[in-house]
Formats: C-alpha cells, structure tokens, sequence
C-alpha cells in the first residue's frame, strides 16, 4: 500500500513537471513570437500599414514558419521606407531569422553591430543602401552565413574585418564598390582564405592594397573571382593555379607586375581570363593552351614581351583575344587559324613582324580584326571568308571598317580580287610577278605620256566629246547639256512617280541610268536655281565634297547646271531616312540595340573627320534623323552635309535655315557663326533619339528647369520601350558610354562640349564591367560622366 502511495505520487510529481514544463515551453514560444512582432512593430518600418501584431506575418515581405516565427525580412523599397531606421530593428528578437534583404533601401547609415545576433542568419544582403561608415566585426559571428552582399553603396571606407574568416558556410561574398565614394581599402586579410566552401568573390572597384596573398590557393572551390579595380601590387601568385573550379578570373586594372604564372595552365574550367591594365612582364606562358574551355582572353595594356604561344590554336572555344598594346614580337602565329569560334581579335600597338597569316581569313565568324600599329610586311591575306565589315573602294582596293592594318607601312593593300583568282595568282610563276607588273607600269606610263601631250594640244578647244551615257564616277567631265538628257530620260523629266522624297530646298528622286546604275537626285528648288550668283559657288562646293571620302559621309558622284534646273547625283540608299525609321514601329524593331550603338559610331566618325581631318574643316550645319540615311544592312551615312551654307546665301536667316529646330545649338540664338561645337551639340541630341526612339525634346527641357530632376529618371526608363532591355551585359555597356557621351555633348557651354575627334576615341576605349545592374542608371550619373568606362585610346577611323 505505500508502494502504491509513494509511485502514485511520484507520477503525480512527474506529470506536474512535465505539464509545468511544456507550459513554460509554450508561453516561452508566444512570448517569443509576441517579442518578434514588437521589434517589427517598434522599427517603424512597416508603421504606415498596420499595428495588428497578431497578424504580422502577412505583412509586405515577412515570412514566418509553420510555428509562426519570422524566418525572412524582405521588404520592396517600393512599398516599405526603411530609410534611417534601420538601426530601431531589435535583432535579438528573431532567433530563427535566414534571411534578411535590405538591397536598395536609402538607408544611409552604418551597419549596426547588433546584426550579428542574428544566429540563424544565413542570407544577408545590404546592396545599394546607401552605407557608410565601418563593416562591423561583429559580421563575423553570423556562423551559419551562407550569402553575403555589401556592394555598391556610398561611403564605407573601412578595411575588411578579418572576422569574415569565420564564416565557414560562405557561399557568396560580394564587397564590390563599384561607386565613386565607396572604396574598401587595405590590404586583403589572410583569414578570407580559410573559407574553404566559398565559390563567388567579388571585392572589385576598391581600393585594396598589397599583395594578393598566397593563400588564395587554399579556395579550391571558387567558380568567380573578381579583384579588379584596386591596387594590388607584386606578382600574380603560382597557387592560383590550385584553383580548379574558376571560371572567371578578373585581375584587371591593378598595378600587378612580374610575369603570368605558367600554373595559370591548370585552371581547366577557366572560360574569362582578365589581366589587363597591369604592369605584367615576361612572355605568355604556353600552359595558356590547355585553358581548352577559355572564351575571353584580355591581356592588353600590359608589358608582355615575346611571341604568342602556338600553343593558343588549341583555344578552340576562344571568341575574344586582346593582346593590344604590348611589346609582344616575333610573328603572328598560323594557329590562330583554328580557332574558329573567334569573333575579336585585337594584337594591335605591338612589334609583331613577318606576314599576316593567311589561316586567319578562315575565321568564318570574326567580326572585329585589328593589327594596326606593327611591323607587318607584305600582302593582306584574302578576308573574304571572314564576317568583316569591308568594300571595294574606287580605286580597286579593298577597305575594311574600322581599319585594322593602319600603322603598318610596309603591308601591301588588298586588291578587290576574288578568291579564285588569288589562287590563280599564287600559282604565277616568281618572274612573272616580278616583271608583268614592270611591264604594265611601263606601258601605262606611254599612255599616260600620249595622252597628257594630246591634252596640252587640244587645251583651248571646248572639251573633248563623251559619249552620252559615259561613266557616272566622272560626271565632273560632263558637259550640262548631256548630263541633263540622260538624267531627264532616266527619271521621265522628273515624273513624280520617281519622286521618292520633299525637303525645305530641294526634293529627291531615284534613277536608274542607262548603265544601270541607281542613283539618287536631288533636284534644287527652282528659286535657288535661277540666283545667277549661286553658279559658282555651288560649283566650287560640290567639287569639295566630291573629293570627301569617308564610310560613313554618302557619297557624291556629281552635279548637272543647266538653265531648267540643278540637281545634284548621290549614292543611292534603299532603307532611306533614319527619321522615318524611327517613326515606324516595324522598322524601328529592326534597329536592335546594337544596330543603334553603331548608327550613333558611324556619326560620330564622320563628323571627326569632317572636323578633324578635312582641310579647310568642313561644319556640316544640320545633324538630325532626317539627314542620317541607311543602306540595305541599315548601315548609317550622313548627308546633306553643308548644303544650308551653299543653298541659303542671305545671312539675314542663315541661323534659322542652317539647321532643324530641335537639333540647333543654344548659342545660336545669339550669334550667327557656326562653329564645330554647333555639330557637337546637334550630335548629342541625335545620339539621344536614336537610344529613346523620339526626339528627346521633353526630356532636355525637363532637364534644364531641374536639373536636380534626373536623378529620379533611369535610363532603362528612357530607352525606346519598342525594343526589349538588352540581355548582354557588353550591349549594355555601350547602350550606357554611348549616352553618357551624348549628354557630354549636350553642355550649354560651346566650351565645355567635347571635340568630335574625342568622342570618338572615346567610343574606341575599352571598357570595363558596369558595376551596377542598368536597371538602376540614372540619367543624373550620366550627366555627372560617373559611367564612363575605359581610358580613351585608339583613332577614329576614316
């Protein structure tokens, strides 16, 4: 009987204590629950939605378990203002909180050290808020940390704490600056090495100092490493080459020096290798060649010295090699050749000698070649199988765009032969290639001497007879009167159904002379064709500007004066006006972003050369959409140029018909002289319309009356809405240089705009990683040139 008592009792004990127990349990856990949803409450973040802490899990971006805990705390900054509160949240108060996002929350302010009592934290991302001050050390004790972002925000100017080193779950760690004022500096700790379980690292765009340690050998799980944009110095480390996961490799624009470790061979899954902007040595080490999955190959703006290794024909993924400016020697290798999938290839400013190989006109899909500025000798190799942009000049030559054998003064140019007939040529027996050409030299030289004495004979006669349909290319030599017929029958005396556009001064008809040929007439209004003072003039005009040669300027075969009319013969362009491209959505969807980036090039080098490179300067007066015109592959040309000078002589209203509203400098409101800089600031605003699809009037007169307003305007939100973003970080890149230097342009200072001639080289400096996704530009940082990427370098092409 007492045992019976004393068990019951000790089961009553028992059960008590396992009822007290659970109770504490579970008040433990609402009391835990209610503490969550007070530190939500008390930050004030969510504070203009509701004060229901009962029903705080459903507030905008909280998570909670199935027991109702907050597990994420991910607000939009579209719905909730953290702002300068962030330092209210109690992080105490979330024992089972993984994930914490903040990115692009205006918070301003430093990291609180209270973050690291977030135990369970295992996502963490601060990115574009706006932080200052120092990283806390207390961000080592967020153990279970699997993904850290700090980048891209304002002002931390702090080193790397080296309690980073304990997070031994580290997945992600991003630390890149990226902006102006938000440069992490010192040196790199060695303890970032001991996490072993990381596989991205970006610490680029800082200002990290010293040596890169020996000890990133240890990260043998490291896909992405990004260190550009600091300045680290010494050699790069031979236990890089333990690193046999790396798949992007970006030392760039550092002040690293010495030679490239041949262990650099061993990083097999390597697809990006980025050296340039360093101070390294040596030669290419041939262990490059195993690199067999490598795509993107930057070595330029180095002090490489040597041949390239033949072993880079193993490359056979490789669609980038950039090995310009160097002291790179010795002879461009024939392997090259096979690498087929090479779409760039750049080993200009170096001291390569010998011959071009002629394995590289069998790269089918190369789109960029550039071998200027070497000791290149002999014969341009047949390009014709390559994807090259290039045309047969009038002189019979072939020229390719840009020029890519420019400083190499011993090359012989390229005839327009076909491929058949150059094989055909390469069986020629040796003296026949020595002598037939003596022979036709000598031969031409007779001629030339009999013709130029029977000229001197008949020098006071009228003019010797042509045929009356003679070549166009010498329409200079025609008579008016012959001319006039064949253009009159080609066009039914300028029947309007030939008529194929009507500007302010002339309209323009298409016509297919009996040659065959198709070209395009401008046809002067009649009033400027009877002004007996505008014969010479004109005359002396169109003469200049049928010695103009350039890619991108049409071309102007001749005029015709007769007492009935005055026209002048253009190169014929099938797509027509950019303007009415850009004003059907059909065919504004065929300008991609990269057709338009190159449209926006192509102006700009002819304008530098018109600038720049013709003597007297020549100031074209009246850049807009509606005198850019496009060929069949939508390859732009610009015309008109001058004709407002020539056609509009009365200085009374030459200010307003130089030009089109819209597109005229603000200093000619005020003065009637035309400078360069008049053509720099109507380049500008074409450059503008051609991004946004419309002229960008409203955008520059928001602009003017507040400035301060571009800062809430994105980019993306300003591109033409008919073409999707682009997806391509390089197409992005150049969508962002090519409208920073649009609104360089737009200065209302003549002064302060740049001279075509630079904004050219500027579209030809290499660029860099934007840094910071586009959607999140603003127009204010272009403004500011805060965008501009790349140092300038190279020439504009002619």
């Amino acid at each position: 009987m007492a045992s019976f008592l004393t068990n019951s009792i000790f089961l009553g004990v028992l059960w008590s204590t396992i009822l007290l127990s659970f109770a504490k349990t579970f008040l433990a856990a609402i009391s835990s629950l209610e503490s969550e949803a007070v530190a939500l409450l008390e930050s004030g973040w969510w504070s203009s939605h509701s004060n229901d802490t009962s029903q705080c899990c459903k507030w905008p971006g909280i998570s909670c378990n199935n027991a109702g805990s907050i597990t994420k705390i991910n607000p939009s900054a579209d719905v909730i203002q953290v702002g300068d509160r962030f330092g209210n949240l109690n992080f105490s108060s979330f024992p089972n909180l993984v994930l914490l996002n903040l990115s692009h929350h205006k918070v301003g302010r430093n990291i609180p050290p209270q973050i690291g009592d977030l135990s369970a934290l295992k996502h963490l991302d601060l990115s574009y808020c706006q932080l200052s001050g120092e990283l806390p050390s207390s961000l080592g004790n967020l153990t279970q940390l699997e993904f850290l972002d700090i980048s891209n925000n304002d002002n931390i100017n702090d080193s790397i704490p080296p309690q980073l080193g304990n997070l031994k779950n580290l997945v992600s760690l991003n630390l890149s600056a990226n902006s102006l004022n938000n440069k992490i500096v010192g040196p790199m700790p060695s303890t970032l090495y001991q996490l072993t379980n990381l596989s991205d690292l970006y610490l680029d765009n800082n200002q990290i100092e010293g040596p890169i340690p020996k000890e990133l050998g240890n990260l043998n799980t490291i896909i992405q490493l990004s260190l550009f944009g600091n300045k680290l110095n010494g050699s790069i480390p031979s236990s890089i080459g333990n690193l046999s996961k790396l798949q992007d490799l970006s030392l760039d624009s550092n002040l690293l020096e010495g030679p490239i470790p041949k262990e650099i061979g061993n990083l097999n899954a390597l697809t990006q290798l980025s050296l340039f902007g360093n101070k390294l040595s040596g030669s290419i080490p041939s262990s490059i060649g195993n690199l067999s999955k490598l795509q993107y190959l930057f070595l330029y703006s180095n002090l490489l010295e040597g041949p390239i290794p033949k072993e880079i024909g193993n490359l056979e993924a490789l669609y980038l090699l950039d090995t310009s400016e160097n002291k790179l020697s010795g002879s461009i290798p024939s392997q090259i050749g096979s690498c087929l999938n090479l779409r760039q290839l750049d080993l200009s400013s170096n001291n390569f000698e010998g011959e071009i190989p002629p394995q590289i006109g069998k790269l089918s899909k190369l789109k960029f070649l550039n071998l200027s500025y070497n000791k290149l000798i002999g014969e341009i190799p047949i390009l014709s199988a390559t994807n090259l942009k290039s045309f047969c000049t009038s002189n019979g030559y072939i020229t390719i765009y840009p020029d890519p054998f420019e400083g190499n003064k011993a090359l012989s140019l390229y005839p327009c032969f076909s491929p058949t007939n150059q094989t055909k040529s390469s069986r020629t027996p040796y003296f026949t290639k020595i002598f037939l050409p003596i022979a036709i030299f000598l031969t031409f030289s007779i001629l030339g001497s009999l013709f130029l004495w029977r000229f001197k004979a008949k020098k006071n006669q009228s003019g010797s007879q042509t045929k009356k349909n003679g070549d166009l290319c010498s329409i200079w030599n025609f008579d008016g009167r012959i001319a006039y017929e064949d253009i009159i029958a080609a066009t039914e005396d300028f029947d309007i159904r030939y008529c194929i556009g009507i500007g302010g001064y002339g309209s323009v008809y298409k016509a297919q002379l009996p040659c065959g040929r198709i070209v395009a007439l401008k046809k002067l209004h009649h009033l400027e064709a009877e002004d007996l003072g505008f014969d010479k003039s004109f005359r002396n005009e169109a003469k200049i500007l049928s010695e103009i040669r350039h890619r991108s300027i049409v071309k102007l075969h001749g005029y015709c004066l007769h007492r009935r009319c005055m026209f002048l013969i253009y190169e014929y362009m099938e797509r027509g006006g950019l303007l009415c491209i850009l004003s059907n959505d059909d065919e504004a969807v065929e300008l991609n972003w990269v057709k338009r980036v190159e449209i926006i090039k192509s102006v700009a080098h002819a304008l530098s050369y018109l600038h720049h490179d013709c003597f007297p300067p020549i100031v074209h007066r009246d850049i807009s959409s509606n005198n850019i015109i496009l060929n069949s592959s939508l390859e732009a040309f610009v015309a008109d140029f001058g004709t407002a000078r020539m056609l509009h002589l009365d200085s009374s209203n030459l200010t307003v018909l130089a030009g089109t509203i819209g597109y005229l400098a603000p200093e000619l409101a005020y003065t009637i002289v035309a400078t360069e800089k008049c053509d720099v600031y109507s380049f500008g605003i074409l450059a503008l319309e051609i991004l946004m699809g419309k002229h960008p009037g409203e955008l520059l007169s928001s602009s003017l009356s507040s400035p301060t307003s571009l800062q809430n305007i994105k980019l993306i939100d300003v591109l033409d809405k008919r073409l999707p973003p682009p997806t391509s970080q390089l197409v992005a890149q150049n969508i962002v240089h090519a409208a920073t230097l649009a609104f360089a342009c737009l200065h209302t200072k003549p002064k302060s705009r740049p001279m075509m001639e630079q904004v050219c080289k500027g579209f030809l400096s290499s660029q860099k990683s934007l840094g910071i996704p586009l959607q999140m530009i603003t127009l204010l940082q272009l403004v500011n040139h805060q965008m501009l990427i790349g140092g300038q370098s190279g020439t504009c092409p002619v």
